[in-house]
């Protein structure tokens, strides 16, 4: 049985948080979501097109949300 890595429970926990709704998605902090998105990254889908597709999504959303957040919009949303 393979060992669960630290990075693999930190990837799953915020995961988990932002597949709960949207809204908890836009709470995450900038710096969570920069981890969020190494984990993402590091993280080898090539196997599983529909995964590695929802990989793709994911990090395009994390790349938005922390453009909104440095510049200053969708503070209110």
């Amino acid at each position: 049985m393979d060992k669960i890595s630290v990075e693999d429970k930190e990837r799953v926990r915020l995961l988990q948080l932002v597949s709960r709704s949207k809204h908890e998605f836009k709470k995450l902090s900038i710096e969570q979501l920069r981890r969020l998105q190494q984990l993402v990254e590091k993280k080898d889908y090539s196997h599983d097109k529909k995964a590695h597709k929802s990989k793709m999504k994911l990090l395009a959303k994390i790349n938005v949300r922390i453009y909104e957040l440095e510049e200053g919009k969708g503070i209110w949303d």
